[in-house]
């Protein structure tokens, strides 16, 4: 990171997690550039922030926020990929090939398009560092979770792909696996289960935070599990 301000960059920046990455990193003085879809969530963002309405699925829109964002801050000094989304499916002799391209879309393909929009300007500036989002449940198939779990394991293989590539050119790039994150549609769904072991979402956050920072700089590739009290 640079000696001055830092500016990262949030995508999913509306969910639960991608609030608490941005309550982090304003907290620790950085300038923040917000994606998430829609415009009811920017009005929440923050003054300080440059909260920009982003169909993640596109990439013109994405690489027009990235230009939106370097021309208010001149550069990106990390990217936080939050943007995915989970869902349980039928088995896998019954998933529809929508239904598996959705989950593709949603986790891979969002995190692609944020990705060749940011690294060159990160090549361009000497360095720079990258958090992606997994899961556990990538680790291994489940019922019920193959397009999910498949989704996601594509994430942990581009991202140790793109610290190969990256590394020798000062971009730090890692992966965190988060559990099950206590966000109030998890509690919706599951409401028999304690929320207190899952993984909370600022905790979480903290996790994402230390990537991008210097005292992270010797770690690339890495697939960090983290798994709250669930085991």
């Amino acid at each position: 990171m640079s000696a001055t301000p830092p500016t990262v960059m949030i995508t999913g920046a509306a969910g639960a997690l991608g609030q608490a990455v941005s309550t982090h990193f304003a907290s620790v003085g950085a300038r923040r550039v917000l994606l998430d879809r829609g415009d009811a969530w920017r009005a929440d963002a923050g003054a300080d922030a440059l909260a920009i309405s982003t169909d993640l699925l596109d990439p013109a829109s994405v690489a027009a926020a990235v230009g939106q964002a370097l021309e208010r801050c001149g550069r990106i000094d990390a990217l936080c990929a939050i943007a995915g989304g989970f869902a349980m499916g039928p088995a896998v002799h019954e998933t529809s090939a929508d239904d598996w391209q959705r989950m593709q879309d949603i986790n891979v393909g969002t995190l692609l398009n944020t990705i060749r929009a940011v690294v060159p300007p990160m090549l361009a500036a000497g360095g720079g560092r990258i958090v992606t989002v997994g899961a556990i449940g990538a680790l291994h198939g489940g019922a019920r979770m193959a397009a999910y779990s498949a989704a996601k394991g594509a994430v942990i293989r581009v991202t140790e792909a793109m610290s190969d590539e990256l590394r020798e050119h000062g971009i730090n790039v890692n992966c965190v696996l988060p559990s099950i994150i206590d966000t109030a549609a998890n509690r919706a769904a599951m409401p028999d289960a304690d929320p207190a072991l899952w993984v909370a979402p600022r905790d979480l956050a903290s996790v994402v935070g230390f990537l991008c920072s210097d005292a992270a700089r010797a770690i690339h590739g890495a697939a960090i599990p983290v798994r709250g009290l669930s085991g």
